[in-house]
């Protein structure tokens, strides 16, 4: 039974709440004594300093002068050369003209001394105005000066590079077949079998036929070069030539003779 009670006794003491008046009573105190002894102890050894400015030098007097309008700033910038000033001299003012000697006309004349006449200017001619050009129905022709450029005749010797025709104006009417008699000739030539010694330039001529068919034949010597090889291989070439082409149909003759030369 008296175990009973006790266990009743203790659970009533667990249960019933503690008291924190006295607690945070003691706490409230305990911080403001510690903020007090902060404060003087701050006050006790200089801290908070009141009238002090300028640190603890000594005092003394600033001398201030008081202006009656602010300077204005300078347009020019500053020249920092050594010999410059703020009020330079002026500059010298220009000389004065020279006055122009005056001429008495009142003068002395000297005696056995002859002035020479003033020459006046001759007056300009002004032209003759022409009167205009009369109109004139008259058609004006007929009246140029005849041109002197000579003009190919009937029957002259066409000549066009190596190639010529005797004899008609071939070459001026059928260009394009001397040219392919040219063409065919430097085709057939072999200038590697003339012998080397001979001088550049020389010309070798020959003339040969050419049929309606454009057959060529009777190839012979014109006009020797001097060098046997180039004329050896001058005629060898024409013989070569199986065929020009048949000749133009607007030639009127069945042969052709023309006159070639091989230039070394």
């Amino acid at each position: 039974m008296s175990n009973l009670l006790e266990g009743d006794e203790h659970l009533e003491r667990e249960l019933a709440s503690e008291p924190l008046a006295a607690p945070a009573t003691g706490s409230v105190l305990l911080h403001l004594g510690l903020a007090a002894f902060i404060a003087v102890y701050a006050l006790a050894s200089g801290l908070f300093h009141s009238n002090n400015w300028g640190g603890p030098a000594a005092s003394g007097a600033i001398q201030v002068q008081i202006t009656s309008a602010l300077p204005l700033p300078n347009d020019q910038p500053p020249n920092d050369n050594v010999l410059a000033t703020e009020r330079p001299s002026p500059a010298p003012a220009p000389p004065a003209p020279k006055a122009a000697p005056v001429v008495e006309d009142q003068s002395i004349p000297i005696q056995g001394k002859q002035e020479k006449p003033k020459l006046k200017p001759a007056p300009k001619a002004t032209p003759a105005k022409q009167p205009p050009p009369k109109p004139t129905t008259r058609a004006e022709y007929g009246e140029q000066a005849a041109n002197s450029i000579p003009r190919a005749m009937q029957g002259s010797q066409a000549v066009n590079g190596p190639v010529s025709v005797k004899g008609s104006d071939f070459g001026s009417q059928f260009p394009f077949y001397v040219q392919a008699i040219q063409r065919k000739m430097a085709s057939v030539s072999s200038m590697q079998l003339v012998d080397p010694r001979t001088p550049k330039g020389t010309r070798s001529y020959i003339f040969f036929t050419i049929h309606h068919d454009g057959t060529v034949s009777d190839p012979q010597m014109d006009h020797s070069s001097g060098s046997p090889s180039l004329d050896r291989e001058c005629l060898r070439a024409a013989q070569r030539v199986d065929s020009f082409g048949p000749l133009p149909p607007a030639y009127n003759q069945s042969t052709l003779r023309v006159s070639y030369y091989c230039e070394y």
